[in-house]
């Protein structure tokens, strides 16, 4: 995929699989999905840090040489069990396109994240004036709760 959102026509005959049993090695991979087309490349994913380092991370990539024959891999294998899991496979260009949409659902934001989103700064990035006003609100409502809390306190902060 481009940087403009175009899919280019490498991309239309790669193939998304995931849900891997992590049983599945590559050579079973290219074994399942090699009656439906020439296998032209394939990119099994692995852990290269961590706990898990070394073991599969369940999905790989798969591309044919032709669209055509992508296509009929996805119509014949997806849903398919393996090792008794039912395999998701998509057109890699599907999986880019679905993870670039606005339809997931939304995080919410700090508080102090929402008045900047509200205020119109779509940088991503709170100002220098932002951060200290989200700051000293935040000391003024501590303080608040301290003052009802703490009755001496209050008298204190009377008298200084």
């Amino acid at each position: 995929m481009d940087t403009i959102g175009f899919v280019d026509e490498k991309s239309e005959s790669r193939l998304y699989v995931g849900n891997l049993d992590l049983r599945i090695n590559e050579a079973a991979l290219i074994k399942m999905f090699s009656p439906y087309g020439k296998i032209i490349s394939e990119d099994f994913l692995w852990h290269t840090r961590g706990p898990k380092k070394g073991e599969p991370r369940g999905y790989a990539f798969i591309q044919y040489s032709s669209k055509g024959e992508a296509e009929l891999a996805k119509e014949k294998m997806h849903g398919r069990l393996a090792c008794g899991r039912p395999l998701v496979v998509r057109l890699a260009s599907d999986k880019l396109l679905e993870d670039s949409s606005h339809d997931r659902p939304k995080r919410l934001l700090p508080e102090a994240n929402r008045t900047r989103s509200a205020s119109g700064s779509s940088s991503g990035q709170m100002s220098r004036d932002e951060k200290v006003a989200a700051i000293k609100n935040k000391l003024k409502a501590l303080e608040e709760d301290e003052k009802q809390r703490d009755p001496k306190k209050r008298k204190r902060q009377r008298s200084l």
